[in-house]
């Protein structure tokens, strides 16, 4: 078990706790489910599931040393292929083996604007994949709880930037909540997320990677 303590102190745990909910995720998906609106406006569940695995790939190839130049645009569009529960489980395994490997993150990452704590691009991504967890299970009518120490985790990290949430495009604006919320209904709504109907897909498409988190250490999560 993960208690909130070791999910600030151990990556790799956070991490693989937070890879198992979504990969438990992704094995509900039904097949005329991958099509449906999720409560990223521009992304489909298949979108959701393409940006998380994505993210994690760059995750692997960033913490062994890979640059984002030497990367390119070969994590651009759709990566899931024909099997996309095999896709994902494949980057979960490639990125839980890199963290692990980099045990408590504390070396650095070369990103476009160079050097970056391997901690904090970690930790961002670890928040992706709990909001985003979240986010697939709204879609496709799955259990929304979400692991306590996950739920702690992504709550501490963005809080440290509740003054720019608003303005830096990757979410929604924050929405209120009534006094004595739980932490999951305060996370979601720092994020601008709430439980009620998906409206429908806006027109969009996978964007490119050049300026995901794994690129830029900020986790765009809308």
């Amino acid at each position: 078990m993960v208690t909130q303590r070791q999910t600030f102190s151990a990556p790799p745990r956070v991490h693989s706790l937070a890879l198992d909910r979504f990969a438990q995720l992704v094995r509900a998906v039904e097949p005329e489910q991958w099509g449906l609106p999720t409560p990223c406006r521009r992304w489909s569940v298949r979108d959701l599931v393409n940006h998380v695995t994505v993210q994690q790939r760059w995750l692997a190839l960033l913490l062994s040393g890979v640059s984002v130049a030497a990367v390119g645009d070969r994590l651009d569009g759709d990566q899931l292929g024909d099997d996309p529960v095999l896709a994902f489980k494949r980057a979960a395994t490639e990125a839980e083996e890199a963290v692990s490997a980099a045990g408590t993150c504390s070396g650095a990452v070369e990103l476009w604007t160079g050097p970056a704590p391997a901690r904090h691009l970690v930790s961002q991504l670890v928040m992706d994949l709990v909001v985003h967890a979240w986010d697939l299970a709204h879609a496709i009518g799955a259990d929304e709880r979400l692991p306590t120490p996950l739920v702690a985790f992504a709550l501490r990290e963005l809080s440290a930037y509740t003054d720019r949430l608003a303005v830096s495009g990757l979410f929604d604006p924050p929405l209120a909540v009534p006094d004595g919320a739980d932490s999951q209904t305060r996370l979601l709504a720092l994020t601008g997320r709430h439980s009620g109907p998906l409206p429908g897909l806006r027109p969009g498409g996978y964007p490119s990677t050049a300026g995901t988190a794994a690129a830029t250490s900020v986790a765009r999560t809308r």
